[in-house]
């Protein structure tokens, strides 16, 4: 006896909280922003795709493969190689391959079951691709098959699928010495009318311990005219690169260290000790140190430039060594670690805490650090904006956590706006609409108990998506 397969709904209530009067206000509260325009100011989609406004080859590169939210679970719970899902990302895969890879999410819906990864696949296979039939073993194909036919249409092009998306603002994330080609073809092609910013990424360029480090200086004093054989000229080499950066579009720079610190050196010490990093005869502890004064020296250069500065530490990087030396970064397996912005912050904000136009917004994977930390920096100092968080804690409980962590002690105004933080690049509208549900459940909680009023909460869910991200980022 067959069975027809499940199929795959949406309750149009989902994430809403379950006391029928405070659904009511929140599906009030959503109705007012829930198809309102996406403001992506952090995410990691390759600019090239617009600029040549690319053809998807095939559902597992589009979907699957850039997701390391999902690999990583993939891994874990069904032990799959991620070299069976084409990463890294460029990995040539056959339609044989693509189908497998596909295959194995689908084959491991069930187990998906609580968690962001399977809701944002339901809201994309539902709402951009149209497919009414639960994945599984058995529909994998059936699935695969109607997102490939979907994908080799006009109408799920790259520049197709962002106007269908409503968004105004994608940031993407570059290089310090990259020349931007992409970004500039987009500003110059007549038949562009959206807004994709590139984002500052100077991370490799501050860690004189790491392996290639020389190499990387070298590199950006070629590409800046700089003479980067001092410490003087390696922050020289960085204001050019980053007033390139501002030329072609940028509002932020994003850093992300094992540790905030920002603890300053002297000039003597710093040219000392960038010279034996040169000399490659730095050690870690001094490697450290050295970073930390760069650090510092980026928000000097914020305050100069004006481009806002994200900074998220605390993340083991590459956990799993043997990951790492065969599929390289940025595949799933960095872990995040506990830390402390209290007294690591205190020399970068003691200079630039209250500097007209300076903008910081820290975010962290350690929960603990919001109500404790930050959200008592932000709404003390001017510069400081709670960064929203994503990663680990952008599940909806933990969406929810933090706006009860942080709004009592720095305002909603005083944070970033969501930050959907992909390479994914649909599911962009799923986690901005999951982000969206749940701020309004939090909303309507304030309001259910009197704590503000319903003209009030409308108001903060128009500026959550529009107005707050708009005043973090500078947009």
């Amino acid at each position: 006896m067959t069975h027809s397969p499940r199929p795959l709904t949406l309750d149009p209530d989902r994430l809403l909280p379950a006391d029928p009067t405070t659904r009511a206000i929140a599906r009030e509260l959503l109705d007012e922003v829930e198809h309102a325009p996406i403001v992506s100011p952090h995410g990691h989609v390759p600019p090239e795709w617009l600029a040549e406004d690319v053809t998807f080859a095939d559902p597992t590169s589009l979907l699957l493969t850039p997701d390391h939210y999902t690999n990583r679970l993939l891994h874990s719970l069904a032990g799959v190689e991620l070299s069976e899902l084409g990463v890294p990302v460029g990995t040539p895969m056959t339609p044989d391959q693509s189908r497998a890879a596909f295959r194995r999410l689908c084959e491991s819906w069930d187990k998906l079951a609580g968690t962001p990864v399977q809701s944002w696949f339901a809201e994309e296979f539902y709402g951009v691709f149209g497919v009414r039939v639960r994945p599984s073993a058995e529909t994998a194909d059936e699935i695969y098959d109607q997102v490939n036919e979907a994908i080799h249409t006009p109408a799920f092009t790259a520049r197709a699928l962002y106007e269908r998306f409503n968004i105004t603002v994608l940031a993407t994330t570059d290089d310090p010495c990259s020349d931007l080609a992409a970004h500039r073809a987009l500003t110059e092609d007549p038949s562009w009318s959206g807004r994709v910013v590139p984002t500052f990424r100077p991370d490799a360029y501050l860690e004189p311990a790491r392996e290639g480090w020389k190499e990387l200086v070298e590199k950006l004093g070629e590409v800046s005219g700089a003479d980067v054989s001092t410490y003087a000229g390696h922050l020289e080499a960085m204001r050019r690169r980053r007033a390139y950066f501002v030329e072609h579009g940028a509002v932020s720079s994003d850093h992300s260290h094992r540790d905030p610190g920002t603890k300053r050196l002297s000039d003597a010490e710093a040219e000392t000790l960038y010279a034996r990093a040169l000399a490659g005869r730095i050690d870690a502890a001094d490697a450290d140190r050295l970073r930390r004064h760069m650090v510092n020296d980026q928000a000097g250069l914020a305050v100069e430039d004006g481009l806002v500065m994200t900074l998220h530490p605390a993340v083991y990087r590459n956990h799993d060594t043997e990951t790492f030396r065969r599929y390289g970064a940025d595949v799933g397996g960095d872990i995040p670690m506990a830390t402390e912005f209290t007294r690591n912050l205190q020399p970068l904000l003691e200079r630039y805490g209250n500097a007209d136009g300076f903008h910081l917004i820290p975010i962290t994977q350690d929960e603990t650090v919001y109500s404790r930390e930050i959200a008592p920096l932000a709404g003390w100092y001017k510069a400081v904006y709670v960064g929203v968080p994503w990663w680990f804690i952008d599940e909806p409980d933990a969406i929810v956590r933090f706006r009860e962590a942080t709004t009592g002690y720095a305002t909603l105004y005083k944070t970033s706006g969501f930050i959907d933080d992909t390479r994914a690049f649909c599911s962009i509208p799923a986690r901005h609409g999951i982000a969206r549900r749940c701020d309004s459940a939090f909303l309507a909680r304030l309001v259910a108990e009197g704590r503000i009023e319903m003209e009030d909460a409308l108001q903060l869910s128009r500026d959550l998506v529009d107005a707050i991200p708009t005043q973090a980022f500078k947009l």
